[in-house]
């Protein structure tokens, strides 16, 4: 078994002034693993738009804001270099790639994770928000709930699907959908929607529509769409009709199957529904920030009328994990990123907060010193 040089302290992200952009690299020290947890040394580490609503403490539903000191970040790959005690029946060793995810750890045995729902696990612990999470050189992590990197994986492009990746391909398994058939992803051309979009096109078989600003048609129809609508064309004050006829109009009049909303937009939502062919579906996935406001065009008659469903779909399970990686090696997916150092996570976040950045941005963690 291979040994490794475990430093006393190592460098870590956190948000410094919760409720303000604002972030801090400072020194930690390197904790060690108690019974049943690993010690992961991490190399890479994705940056999603969910690190940024709770650094910003935007989503009022949380039970409490983050807390000041809390390092952030939930999509990190790195290698296990110890185990602690009651580790010997693990199916991950020291040396081994694992990744940590926006689930850092569910019980296994309460209600929703035994219909597989490891999202909501009753006992779940949240990186980045409840735990550490993986803007740091080294994180504990359960050893039963690590997911295993498959060889001929880039650290690099491996990071963003154990969030954006798994909670794309969750969200697209609770359309409906059959191959063939008309799906619409809002927020097509961010970390989550480009990754819906080929999930989508490649490894289901459906026709994709993608909804986002115009500077992202091409990343959009890279990864998959057959049909981009520019909702920068339209204007705001229409409820979303503008769009509405441009996809139907796309889908021959008839409406798409399902929409999958991974934007954090209550505009996106609104107008979903009234796009949607019979027995169509909308997949609730990104989470608006502000004032909580419910769907605005979710009437009884329409739903009645069509026979639609509105499903919430959060991450997916550590079977999803797998089988998105899987597809990763086979050459289904692909994550569109650029790589960028800690110190300039910061300005990452403006991006995102501005709307501006294309797929997704990943921290090199090995750049430390």
């Amino acid at each position: 078994m291979a040994t490794f040089d475990i430093p006393k302290t190592h460098k870590a992200l956190v948000y410094d002034k919760p409720g303000e952009l604002s972030t801090k690299v400072v020194e930690l020290e390197t904790p060690e693993p108690k019974a049943g947890e690993v010690l992961v040394k991490i190399t890479h580490s994705g940056v999603c738009h969910s690190d940024l609503s709770l650094m910003l403490n935007s989503w009022k539903f949380l039970p409490e804001p983050v807390k000041a000191g809390q390092v952030g970040g939930h999509e990190g790959v790195g290698v296990i270099v110890k185990r602690g005690p009651s580790c010997e029946h693990a199916e991950v060793n020291v040396g081994d790639r694992v990744g940590i995810k926006w689930i850092a750890s569910a019980c296994g045995n309460c209600a929703p994770c035994m219909a597989g729902a490891d999202g909501i696990c009753e006992k779940q612990e949240v990186s980045g928000y409840t735990c550490p999470g993986t803007f740091q050189e080294y994180v504990l992590a359960p050893a039963h709930y690590v997911t295993p990197i498959p060889d001929g994986l880039a650290s690099d492009a491996v990071a963003p699907l154990l969030c954006g990746g798994v909670t794309a391909y969750a969200a697209l398994k609770k359309t409906r959908a059959q191959p063939g058939d008309w799906v619409v992803v809002a927020g097509a051309g961010g970390g989550l929607g480009h990754l819906a979009l080929q999930f989508g096109s490649r490894g289901m078989g459906f026709r994709m529509i993608a909804l986002d600003m115009g500077s992202k048609e091409a990343l959009a129809k890279s990864c998959g769409a057959e049909v981009f609508i520019d909702i920068s064309k339209h204007s705001s004050n229409d409820g979303g009709r503008g769009i509405t006829e441009e996809i139907l109009a796309a889908t021959g009049g008839r409406g798409a199957s399902a929409a999958v909303i991974c934007s954090a937009s209550n505009a996106a939502y609104a107008h979903a529904l009234e796009g949607l062919k019979f027995n169509g579906t909308l997949v609730c996935v990104g989470v608006p920030t502000g004032d909580l406001t419910p769907i605005a065009t979710a009437y009884p008659h329409l739903m009645v009328s069509k026979q639609l469903a509105i499903v919430g779909s959060t991450v997916g399970n550590r079977r999803d994990a797998i089988e998105t990686l899987d597809m990763a090696k086979r050459g289904v997916v692909g994550t569109h990123f650029r790589t960028e150092k800690l110190e300039n996570v910061n300005s990452v976040f403006q991006e995102m907060k501005a709307g501006t950045l294309q797929g997704r941005v990943v921290v090199d963690l090995q750049s430390c010193h």
